[in-house]
């Protein structure tokens, strides 16, 4: 598939699944290679942590105790600091690595003219751009805080009208696609970075609507099917629960273990398919990027005119 192409609203979708169609397989086998063992590390803290929080939690409650919370984290103070501490190490690392891993990717496959690379081209090129990721992260950072006061107030004015609910999406998509396309600039190696948020930014503005309702409805998609997903085993799970409270056969114990297998079973599902779904909307976004980029530069265009002028 040609990412250097026009496109309009319908074409972002079409191409989005078309991409997915033909590469999909090659994508997320070496999405899992190279960001496996970060997703593996933090399920298994968020496995502890949300044994911390339903023992915290249910603990009290089960056992009528007001003063199970202040006990436990008395017990357990450092334990929760400690984990807490890494695991919020580990998630930047691993957050930062596998938001790149779209951008690099389809760097790869523009590159390769196809999908025709390993995993360990994808991670050379990680490699080459290490420093750049950092940056990025600290720019992006900095500049965050802004963009959160001023998305914020556009958020509350919607929320507080029924037709603005459903313009939600579209303020996440266009800050989210503003990020994003500024690290596929920025990893181009033609820009620095706050030229690359310039460019993403003009970008941006060049076809906003078109843009951002893409990513918009995409989000919105995610998020529909995520929570249905989820929804499946938490209905099934908490009506085993109940059918346990009312045999009134198990003890305090058995109801808490059980409330904390279906927290477990729910954050695995979340945890996984968030992941594949976050990334479909990376891709929506990579497709948008290089379809807007090719509108501001004709670049598949002046390609392909040179290959006709070398032709004769």
């Amino acid at each position: 598939m040609q990412l250097y192409k026009s496109r309009d609203f319908s074409a972002f979708f079409q191409d989005t699944f078309a991409f997915l169609k033909q590469n999909g397989k090659h994508y997320f086998k070496h999405y899992f290679k190279v960001n496996g063992i970060f997703l593996m590390i933090l399920m298994v803290l968020g496995y502890f942590f949300t044994k911390f929080y339903s023992e915290l939690l249910f603990g009290g409650i089960l056992q009528n105790n007001p003063n199970a919370m202040d006990d436990y984290m008395n017990d357990n103070l450092g334990l929760f600091i400690l984990l807490l501490f890494v695991f919020l190490t580990v998630g930047l690392i691993a957050g930062i690595i596998s938001y790149a891993y779209t951008a690099i990717y389809l760097k790869l496959y523009i590159k390769n003219n196809g999908s025709n690379f390993n995993t360990k081209a994808i991670i050379e090129s990680y490699k080459a751009n290490i420093g750049k990721l950092f940056v990025f992260l600290l720019c992006g950072l900095l500049i965050a805080f802004p963009i959160l006061i001023v998305s914020g107030i556009v958020m509350f004015v919607l929320a507080i009208t029924i037709i603005g609910l459903l313009l939600l999406p579209l303020v996440i998509g266009a800050i989210s696609l503003f990020y994003n396309m500024t690290l596929m600039e920025y990893i181009e190696h033609k820009k620095g970075i706050w030229d690359s948020f310039g460019y993403a930014w003009t970008l941006l503005m060049s076809k906003f609507w078109t843009a951002v309702g893409s990513v918009g409805l995409f989000f919105l998609m995610g998020y529909l099917v995520q929570n249905v997903i989820t929804l499946i085993p938490y209905v099934f799970g908490m009506a085993r629960l109940f059918t346990t409270i009312e045999s009134g056969s198990n003890t305090t114990q058995d109801i808490g273990g059980t409330m904390m297998v279906i927290m477990l079973i729910v954050f695995f599902i979340t945890f996984v398919v968030g992941s594949i779904l976050n990334n479909i909307v990376q891709l929506n976004q990579g497709i948008v990027f290089y379809s807007l980029k090719e509108d501001q530069e004709n670049i598949n265009t002046k390609s392909i005119i040179d290959q006709i002028g070398s032709g004769e």
